[in-house]
């Protein structure tokens, strides 16, 4: 008998709107996956040929790709970061919706490509960052940071920061401003590469998500 199939969700934004989503294509956890005082991190599912692991949106793309896990949900932005070659996001949930996006003291001197070729920017994504910055001709020194974004120029960490942006409220109450979108963020499902090659319950969940974003788009 085949073990069941890993499912990884992430814990945070995307969770509650990719629950509902889901429940349609079949993929729903038991009821302690629900339980807030619960810490566990891998769940039994209604179906028994599958389970559930919540974890941190970047370890999703992590566990799919070394094929810890077979499939799960994860923002765009996570995909690009990683870039990993093993793993496959064949469907755009249409949900989870934000930007990535580059932010800096709303009293901040403008800053020029033609003044200067370095700078230090705070961000949890490193790569994106550092490819965009690069494209438009400047060295991005990047402070990695895993949260608390906003208050790096303010304490002089940076300059900039890199983060993602839903309202743009929480940049304003950090006397922050929006100065450009690297690239609009959606939650999609991945897949381990190898595993929808070898295994034809990971291609019958991808077509199951599939025909639900055919629909949803019809």
């Amino acid at each position: 008998m085949s073990p069941p199939l890993t499912f990884a969700v992430p814990k945070g934004r995307i969770l509650d709107e990719a629950l509902p989503v889901m429940a349609r294509a079949g993929v729903v956890p038991e009821a302690a996956f629900h339980d807030k005082a619960n810490r566990a991190l891998s769940f039994a599912a209604e179906d028994p040929d599958m389970r559930i692991i919540r974890v941190r949106a970047f370890d999703v793309a992590t566990f799919v790709a070394f094929g810890a896990a077979q499939a799960g949900i994860v923002g765009s932005d996570v995909i690009e970061e990683f870039d990993y070659s093993e793993l496959y996001a064949p469907v755009d949930l249409d949900i989870g919706h934000c930007r990535l996006s580059v932010a800096e003291p709303k009293d901040g001197a403008a800053y020029s490509a033609g003044r200067a070729s370095h700078l230090r920017v705070a961000t949890k994504y490193p790569s994106i960052t550092s490819r965009w910055f690069e494209r438009q001709g400047i060295q991005a020194e990047c402070v990695k940071l895993n949260g608390a974004m906003e208050l790096a120029p303010s304490l002089g960490l940076s300059l900039r920061i890199v983060d993602l942006v839903s309202t743009g409220r929480t940049l304003a109450e950090n006397g922050l401003v929006e100065t450009d979108v690297i690239m609009p963020v959606s939650a999609r499902l991945i897949v381990n590469r190898a595993a929808l090659k070898t295994e034809p319950r990971v291609a019958a969940l991808v077509e199951r998500f599939r025909a639900l974003a055919d629909q949803d788009a019809a």
